[in-house]
């Protein structure tokens, strides 16, 4: 199955940043799926803190999300919409 890529803007006024990096990774690692977060074309494994908070994603910025795997397209769709929710602590 191909992987399922998409495009989202994240909400959050601090963007993916400390605690909202941490519930991010920590909801990517219930899938399978293996899972790629993507800021101006750097790529990273987003069940990776550390590469999450590499990307240092601000509010507003567009990221990519990849998933591809058994629940690659539930992983991408809890995924974005947690990001483009913004109510995440």
């Amino acid at each position: 199955m191909a992987a399922i890529r998409k495009e989202v803007v994240v909400k959050h006024k601090l963007g993916l940043h400390a605690r909202p990096a941490a519930a991010f990774v920590k909801l990517a690692r219930k899938f399978e799926a293996d899972i790629i977060l993507e800021k101006n074309g750097e790529r990273v494994n987003a069940k990776s803190i550390m590469g999450v908070m590499m990307l240092a994603v601000a509010r507003g910025e567009t990221v990519y999300l990849e998933a591809g795997g058994k629940d690659g397209a539930h992983a991408c769709e809890q995924l974005s919409a947690f990001l483009e929710d913004g109510s995440f602590a």
